[in-house]
C-alpha cells in the first residue's frame, strides 16, 4: 500500500528537486518528466521521479565516454 508521502505536488517536486515551480511546469509541458494529472493539478509518484532520475543520470554518463 502506497504512503501519503509517495505522491508529490508541483510545489513538493520543486522543492525535491531544488528547482524553480515554472522551470518544473516547462519540463512538465515537454513530457519529460513522470507525472499524472488529476483534475486540474499534476502529481508525480516518488518513485518514479527517482528513476526518472537515475535513468537521466545514466544518460549524461555515458554521453561522455568515447568509444
Amino acid at each position: 500500500m502506497a504512503k501519503l508521502g509517495d505522491v508529490l505536488t508541483i510545489t513538493d517536486l520543486s522543492a525535491y528537486l531544488k528547482i524553480s515551480k515554472s522551470t518544473l511546469y516547462k519540463v512538465v509541458r515537454e513530457g519529460s518528466v513522470p507525472c499524472q494529472k488529476v483534475g486540474r493539478h499534476w502529481r508525480f509518484h516518488k518513485d518514479a521521479i527517482d528513476g526518472w532520475l537515475k535513468a537521466g543520470l545514466t544518460k549524461k554518463r555515458s554521453r561522455g565516454r568515447l568509444s
